[in-house]
């Protein structure tokens, strides 16, 4: 029996992608491109087809992998487009003429046409470089992304390409959401300052802004977020999808309102949602799944306030570990998608860090940390666990005496020393562990960021030889 609907035959399709494929090898990528978005949508429509009529599950993988070879071909088309539109505009080939002429110019000059002449829209340009840099970034990243999802059962899609690469533009629903991607600037401070253990958890992942800088710390992630917004780690797992507040604790691992559970005893790091569901969300974190620690980027104003149960629980009965406050304003973490003006940023914000004893309590007490996140973005990361000792307690800093104090916990571990006089000049630091072993060889830095981080290394490998790591 026929079943009503246009539908287009799997192996019609297969012979599309395989022409698509063949145009591209040819160095016809205009055609691949064309051919290869044809097969895209064919596919696309054959999938949802048999999802509709409940066809067998090998009909629509098998619908969904040609969906995702055409995508594959079609992208690297655009690669391909945006190297050589690149390399024709460095001719003089191609360009774009804008706004009125500073001369008059007869019919006959030589004036190079623009993307539109050639017939590329400046967005499909746009869009097109945005793709090519992020192959170039991250290699295989546009196969990679396709088979991350098609390995999760989910529709290798445009939006989920887009979004993996970040280079999508986010719909009026997901503006809602609260996604605004967390710079590196912030990452990059709190890894310099904190370490956590192996594994940890991003319930707030967005398009993997933070995560992809854990995976290069040495991190292992797990990644969930309210939206599939297609973030995959290094190993190609997507993220799951749905509420943060519907998760809880198991002894196999995270459940959520997902198949399966994301397994193991994982560290949070996140820049949560803000806005209404903040309170809760850091109070259900602590309340339901109390890591042995966990770093949120948060309005210092979180400090603040009385009148909110979740927030005098997070606050009052869970005391933060440390608080790492930005003495200089992190640059602008604008919407996702925003493509108009750059402000500059109004918004206080710090790490809050709260860290468990053995019995999974936080008891504080609350360390008031002030950093300017420009000393720390040529530093590099602590290695996953280098802190869980003595406690738990971080390098801190303080200033004595004109003298700028390591601190572990209440212990004395190095200290720094300002050139003499209002010239600027060399530093000068020693290493030492207790507050009587002030001597020791004096060494030269030529900055303030320099003597941290000799100090920081030295108490880090003090560390490492007296066996204080887990």
């Amino acid at each position: 029996m026929n079943l009503p609907g246009a539908r287009a035959d799997a192996s019609d399709i297969a012979a599309v992608v395989e022409r698509a494929r063949a145009l591209l090898d040819d160095g016809d990528v205009m055609a691949a491109r064309i051919l290869a978005a044809g097969a895209y949508d064919q596919a696309k429509a054959a999938a949802g087809f048999a999802e509709r009529v409940n066809a067998a599950e090998r009909l629509v993988d098998k619908a969904r992998r040609l969906q995702g070879e055409a995508l594959l071909i079609e992208a690297r088309a655009k690669v391909r487009i945006a190297d050589e539109y690149d390399a024709a505009q460095e001719r003089g080939e191609v360009g774009q003429r804008r706004g009125r002429p500073k001369k008059v110019v007869s019919a006959d000059d030589d004036i190079p046409p623009s993307a539109e002449e050639v017939g590329l829209s400046r967005q499909e340009i746009y869009d097109a470089r945005k793709l090519r840099d992020a192959e170039r970034d991250q290699p295989g990243i546009v196969e990679r992304a396709i088979n991350a999802r098609l390995e999760a059962r989910l529709e290798p899609s445009k939006a989920s390409l887009r979004a993996a690469i970040g280079t999508r533009t986010a719909t009026n629903e997901e503006r809602g959401d609260n996604l605004y991607e967390t710079g590196g600037e912030a990452v990059s401070t709190l890894l310099a300052l904190e370490s956590f253990g192996p594994l940890v958890w991003e319930p707030a992942c967005g398009r993997a802004a933070i995560s992809r800088r854990l995976e290069v710390a040495g991190y292992e992630v797990l990644l969930s977020d309210l939206r599939d917004r297609g973030a995959t780690t290094r190993h190609g797992e997507c993220q799951e999808v749905g509420d943060f507040l519907e998760t809880r604790r198991a002894k196999d691992g995270i459940r959520g309102p997902w198949r399966g559970a994301l397994a193991g005893e994982p560290d949070i790091v996140t820049n949560p949602p803000y806005g209404g569901v903040l309170n809760a969300f850091v109070a259900h974190a602590l309340r339901e799944h109390r890591p042995r620690k966990m770093a949120l980027l948060l309005n210092l104003n979180f400090l603040c306030g009385f009148d909110d149960a979740h927030r005098n629980f997070a606050m009052d009965e869970c005391r933060p570990a440390r608080i790492h406050v930005f003495t200089r304003r992190l640059p602008m973490m604008h919407r996702d998608g925003w493509d108009g003006p750059q402000a500059s940023s109004s918004m206080n914000t710090a790490w809050f860090v709260w860290e468990a004893d053995d019995d999974r309590r936080y008891c504080g007490p609350t360390t008031i940390n002030r950093v300017d996140w420009k000393d720390f973005q040529d530093l590099s990361p602590l290695a996953p666990g280098a802190q869980r000792l003595a406690g738990g307690a971080a390098l801190r800093w303080a200033e004595k005496d004109r003298r700028l104090l390591a601190m572990a916990g209440k212990v004395e571990v190095g200290a720094a020393f300002p050139p003499e006089g209002a010239k600027p000049g060399k530093w000068t630091w020693r290493f030492f562990v207790g507050p009587r072993a002030t001597l020791g060889p004096s060494n030269k830095a030529a900055s303030e960021k320099e003597a941290r981080a000799a100090i920081s290394a030295s108490w880090a490998e003090f560390v490492e030889a007296a066996g204080m790591t887990p």
